[in-house]
């Protein structure tokens, strides 16, 4: 989650989240898949040889493994959005990381889609555009989507709240 010598002075985090745990299920069940072929392959192969076919084979379907499960597994760990009080805050990467902030008080629009998997499931696609040249950020399956909308619609609210006071003034 996001580190606290990333937080200003005067700014509190507001909710912390990570795409919904059913990206990982594509991954786990390849995983499961490799490792029954692995054992398949292992007991195929047996003591065939001096054994070198079988190490080569296992080798081969470790390498496999890592990459469609542990790797999406750590992506999936490693990207998380966090709203403050003042930002929304993106971050991703397992060895380099990168990010997007967002200010509240720039952001003029929040909505969020939900297909049928996505309501059983109770998450969503948050779009958030703000007033940059850039495409709104997209956070893909977010769990509890209504209540991760309403926080930052009232904080955007918020945000704006100064503005809005202004212009009844003049």
């Amino acid at each position: 989650m996001l580190s606290e010598k990333l937080l200003l002075d005067d700014e509190v985090v507001q909710a912390e989240v990570r795409t919904h745990v059913k990206v990982l299920a594509v991954p786990f069940l390849l995983g499961v898949g490799l490792m029954l072929v692995a054992g398949f392959f292992a007991g195929w192969i047996g003591d065939r040889g001096d054994g070198t076919p079988r190490l080569i084979g296992l080798v081969v379907l470790a390498v496999l493994f890592v990459w469609v499960t542990v790797l999406p597994f750590l992506r999936w760990l490693t990207w998380t959005y966090t709203l403050t009080n003042r930002r929304l805050i993106e971050q991703k990467g397992i060895l380099t990381r990168s990010g997007r902030i967002i200010p509240l008080a720039r952001v003029n629009d929040v909505a969020y889609e939900k297909g049928v998997v996505d309501r059983i499931l109770r998450c969503g696609t948050l779009i958030v555009h703000d007033a940059s040249e850039q495409a709104g950020l997209r956070l893909h399956d977010i769990p509890r989507i209504e209540d991760f909308h309403r926080k930052i619609s009232r904080l955007v609210l918020d945000a704006h709240a100064p503005e809005a006071r202004r212009d009844e003034q003049h």
